[in-house]
């Protein structure tokens, strides 16, 4: 009976994730089309925020309509990249632990290639209970792009499964994403002058580079300091399709400052194991390695 119950009681839950995950899918499209792209190429006001980054109306405005109707969807805290530091924290400490979990959203990731009239940005949304993403969506409106997963039931790119095909195994032929921002100088002087891989890209927007390297567009990727709303949707959808991912310091992802993460990941673990292991060794100040 206890077998039954359990049973039940998943299957409830996983339809009312499937619930809100299909609620989310539809507001982050209408959000796109209602206060993203008719700012798009016509944005005037745009300001910088403490950590240096932009902020345009049109994040402003996405943000607030998001919060208003991601609360139909259901209940409970709410942490956005234009709110404060302060309001950002007092929601995850009322949310991450809690039954009803928080959303997390990312009105416009790419905001500077969105003010300067480049086609690559994209909303994202994610659920988070007991600290760890339970469902995700990422939208690219210029492609009509809607990548989603929701946890144990992989993840999809407008209806087809990801990843979309087999990549290689031989890091040698891989393409990597590579944000050399914030990386430490002597892996970024060793990946430029001597990279392990193939090509390296890089597109100004770090939940759609989650989501490419998902859906097998880039075989390994790397960034060296990512906000919870950076990671937050994209890491359970290159999750949902089997790759792995760890930071520069800990092989335990999750066990990291949930506000600053770094990321070394793959979707062939193969590639994975070698690329972890190569930057890792190349991080280190050239008199410590062997």
């Amino acid at each position: 009976m206890n077998g039954i119950d359990s049973a039940a009681r998943l299957a409830a839950a996983d339809s009312e994730l499937k619930r809100m995950l299909d609620g989310v899918v539809a507001l982050v499209r209408e959000v796109a089309q209602r206060e993203i792209m008719p700012r798009f190429l016509r944005v005037i006001h745009d300001q910088r925020k403490d950590d240096g980054s932009f902020c345009s109306e049109a994040d402003v405005a996405a943000e607030n309509f998001l919060h208003g109707r991601l609360l139909k969807i259901r209940k409970c805290p709410i942490i956005g990249e234009e709110m404060t530091p302060e309001t950002q924290r007092a929601a995850w400490h009322g949310g991450s632990n809690d039954n009803d979990g928080l959303w997390c959203i990312d009105p416009i990731d790419g905001t500077t290639n969105f003010i300067n009239g480049l086609p690559f940005f994209a909303v994202s949304v994610a659920w988070i209970r007991a600290r760890r993403t339970r469902l995700a969506v990422t939208y690219n409106p210029i492609t009509d792009e809607m990548f989603y997963a929701r946890e144990g039931n992989g993840a999809y790119l407008n209806g087809r499964r990801l990843p979309l095909r087999a990549v290689t195994a031989d890091i040698g032929r891989a393409v990597g994403g590579v944000d050399f921002k914030r990386i430490p100088k002597q892996l970024a002087d060793r990946i430029a002058v001597s990279p392990p891989f193939y090509s390296q890209r890089n597109f100004g927007s770090s939940t759609l580079d989650w989501c490419n390297l998902a859906a097998g567009r880039l075989d390994l990727y790397l960034h060296g300091g990512q906000k919870l709303w950076d990671y937050a949707a994209g890491s359970l959808i290159l999750r949902e399709t089997g790759g792995q991912v760890c930071t520069l310091s800990n092989d335990d992802y999750d066990a990291e400052d949930v506000w600053r993460r770094s990321v070394i990941a793959a979707l062939n673990p193969t590639v994975f194991a070698t690329w972890r292991n190569w930057v890792r060794q190349n991080s280190l100040p050239a008199t410590t390695q062997s």
